[in-house]
C-alpha cells in the first residue's frame, strides 16, 4: 500500500443489532469472521442505524397519534401520518414543507428530511428509528471501548444519509465524531503556483463518510467501514464544528 493510497474496507455484520448490544463486540466479532483487524492509523466509519438501534432509539409507530394537520398533509402526498407527526415532534424547527417534502432542523442542528426519522431496514414499518441523542458521545463511547479491546486509538465517525439543496440523490454526512478533527484548514498555505489559499477549509469527516458509503451501501449489510491510509489530524473535534452558524448562513 503506497503512501497516497486510500483503502475502504467494509465490515459485513450478519446479525441484527438489538437494543443494548455492544457495537464494538459485534464489529470485532464480524471482523474476526472475515479475517480483518484494525491497523494503526485506521478510522472507523459507522452508519447511525446500528448506533441508534443499540441505544434503543426506536419508536413503536402504533403509539403515535397524528394530528389532523399531519393526517391531511400525509394523505395529500400518500405518506405515513405517524412518521410525519413523529418528525414534527422531534424537530427543533420546521424549515420547509412543500410538495410532500418536510425539511426540519433536528435538536442536534442538522437540516434534513423528516428530522432523520427512518423506517427502512428496521422491521417492515412497525417501528421508526430516531437519530442518536448525542452522536458525538456515541462515537466517543465506541472509540473508548475499541481502545480497551484493541489497544489502538481509532477515530470514529457516525454517519447518516441526507439529501442536499440543488442536487438530486442522497449522500452520507458525518453526524458524530471522536478522535479526529472534522475539518482540515489549509488557509495560509500556498498552492503549487504560489497562491496563498484564502478559503480552503475541507470537510474531511463528510468526505470520509461519503467514501465509506460507496462500499457500505444501503443493501449490503455492511454498516461499518475501515478507512485505511488517510492522514487525519487527531484531536477533540465535535460535529458542531461542521455546522454553519446562523449569522453566516445565507440560505435560511
Amino acid at each position: 500500500m503506497s503512501k497516497s493510497e486510500l483503502r475502504l474496507i467494509p465490515i459485513p455484520v450478519a446479525d441484527e443489532i438489538q437494543p443494548g448490544d455492544s457495537i464494538a463486540d459485534k464489529l470485532l466479532g464480524a471482523m474476526r469472521g472475515h479475517r480483518l483487524r484494525f491497523h494503526i492509523g485506521d478510522i472507523l466509519v459507522v452508519k447511525h442505524k446500528i448506533v441508534s438501534k443499540s441505544e434503543g432509539c426506536l419508536v413503536d409507530l402504533a403509539t403515535i397519534k397524528p394530528s389532523a394537520e399531519s393526517i391531511a398533509w400525509a394523505k395529500q402526498y400518500s405518506l405515513d401520518a405517524r412518521v410525519i407527526e413523529l418528525a414534527m415532534r422531534e424537530s427543533r424547527a420546521v424549515i420547509r414543507r412543500k410538495n410532500g417534502v418536510l425539511i426540519t432542523e433536528t435538536q442536534h442542528g442538522f437540516l434534513c428530511a423528516n428530522n432523520g426519522v427512518d423506517v427502512s431496514n428496521i422491521d417492515g414499518g412497525k417501528h421508526a428509528l430516531l437519530l442518536p441523542e448525542n452522536p458525538d458521545r456515541s462515537a466517543a463511547n465506541l472509540g473508548r471501548t475499541l481502545k480497551k479491546q484493541t489497544g489502538l486509538n481509532i477515530p470514529v465517525i457516525v454517519t447518516d444519509s441526507f439529501g442536499r439543496p440543488w442536487r438530486e440523490g442522497l449522500t452520507e454526512f458525518a453526524i458524530g465524531i471522536s478522535g479526529m478533527k472534522p475539518l482540515r484548514d489549509d488557509r495560509g498555505r500556498h498552492d503549487p503556483h504560489g497562491y496563498k489559499l484564502q478559503a480552503s477549509v475541507e470537510a474531511v469527516a463528510d468526505e470520509l463518510a461519503c467514501a465509506a458509503g460507496l462500499v457500505c451501501g444501503k443493501l449490503n449489510r455492511a454498516p461499518a467501514c475501515i478507512v485505511r491510509g488517510f492522514r487525519y489530524d487527531a484531536g477533540t473535534g465535535t460535529i458542531r464544528d461542521l455546522l454553519r452558524p446562523r449569522e453566516t448562513d445565507l440560505f435560511r
